[in-house]
């Protein structure tokens, strides 16, 4: 059985460089690999030795237990569409432009893309531990609310509204009635919008008994998977993960671990440097350092607080990961970031 373990948090804070390293650790540790990334960064993506990541996954050179591939979202709901719809509906959908503005720009859109992925590879049995580096969208809380919102849009009042309780029946009607009003109308706008909505719309409607059969086996994947939560001390992160756990009720996720990371080293708070031990003569240039070893001091502790503060609050451990300078530019780099993290346990 492929065990998953999900890496979510708000966007900048290092969960694809987390996400990475501890796929790493783990496919050292013999287990086969695979990290399913979003966005990495070129930096990332040479690390790793893909440069030309895409969807298909790949192994990672001289490491032979690890793959990786990139999130292709027009891909993935292309996939989508030809599995769960009938065959002259997917050609009509594929070339509708407000299907392919939901595929491409909409965050819910690539967060479900992402979950539809990852359940193709659990169930695959290919890999023995699947790594998902989250959308962060909206906190990384999207990627788990898509299936549910997915079946929300394709079952919503509206979309019921058009195509009615009874699909066949109320498809003839529009088509004899309601779509010549459309497209009369949309002579009148001077374009096809009415009509390419209502036809959108439609069969959206006609994937709906499918897509909600595998929005539920994609959430039950979610629920089986380990997570855990990336941050940073800045305020947005943190105020996201707080947000995230505001909402695991609705969601039933239980998260096993925060990862904090780019912590400035605890040693830095005690410091407490005076000119006399920066053995600095000029007196000037030793107050201004004395004051920026202060200040870098305050901010070490700040970072010390806001991760107690989050342990306590969640009871959760918080595996504190320092800040790294230059950036993890290598393999083994990556594999020493998260060296002191236990994941996916027995």
């Amino acid at each position: 059985m492929t065990k998953t373990l999900i890496v979510t948090g708000a966007g900048g804070v290092g969960k694809t460089t987390l996400s990475a390293g501890l796929g790493v650790s783990l496919a050292r540790s013999g287990h086969t690999t695979l990290v399913l990334t979003i966005d990495p960064a070129r930096r990332l993506a040479d690390t790793l030795g893909v440069a030309a990541l895409d969807d298909i996954p790949r192994q990672v050179a001289n490491e032979p237990h690890l793959h990786a591939a990139m999130l292709d979202v027009s891909a993935s709901w292309e996939a989508i569409i030809h599995r769960y719809a009938d065959p002259d509906v997917a050609d009509r959908l594929l070339v509708n432009p407000y299907f392919r503005a939901m595929a491409d720009r909409f965050p819910a859109a690539q967060s479900y893309a992402a979950a539809e992925r990852m359940a193709e590879y659990i169930e695959s049995g290919h890999y023995d531990v699947l790594i998902v580096d989250t959308p962060p969208s909206e906190g990384g809380i999207d990627f788990f609310l898509a299936p549910a919102k997915t079946g929300d849009l394709i079952s919503g009042k509206l979309l019921r509204w058009l195509t009615g309780s009874s699909l066949p029946g109320r498809s003839i009607l529009y088509r004899f009635t309601a779509r010549p009003m459309l497209r009369l109308a949309d002579t009148v706008l001077g374009g096809a919008m009415l009509s390419d909505v209502a036809d959108f719309l439609l069969d959206l409607r006609t994937m709906y008994d499918q897509l909600s059969v595998r929005s539920k086996a994609i959430e039950r994947h979610l629920r089986a998977a380990e997570t855990v939560i990336a941050t940073t001390a800045d305020p947005t992160p943190i105020h996201e993960t707080r947000r995230f756990f505001d909402e695991l009720a609705g969601i039933k996720i239980a998260p096993t671990a925060i990862l904090f990371n780019q912590m400035l080293p605890q040693s830095w708070i005690a410091s407490d440097l005076t000119a006399g031990r920066l053995e600095i003569d000029d007196k000037d240039l030793a107050v201004v350092a004395t004051r920026n070893l202060s200040l870098w001091a305050s901010e070490a502790r700040r970072h010390s607080v806001a991760a107690r503060e989050l342990s306590a609050r969640y009871g959760l451990p918080v595996h504190e990961l320092t800040w790294q300078v230059p950036p993890p530019t290598t393999l083994d780099d990556l594999a020493d970031l998260v060296a002191d993290v236990t994941v996916l346990a027995d």
